[in-house]
């Protein structure tokens, strides 16, 4: 998060930098492929994210 996120653009305040958080952790959770999860995001292995209970 430090290098994709916290210190990846000059913000212009911390709550700039806050503001674009959420953004952020969308990207990070849903479309961005993770090595450990042999590419897949986190939300394509777990199934039972905020109101999608099976």
């Amino acid at each position: 998060m430090l290098e994709e996120w916290a210190y990846a653009a000059a913000y212009v305040s911390e709550s700039d930098r806050a503001a674009r958080l959420p953004a952020f952790l969308h990207h990070y959770n849903f479309h961005r492929g993770h090595t450990a999860l042999r590419g897949a995001s986190p939300a394509d292995r777990v199934h039972n994210l905020r109101g999608q209970y099976t």
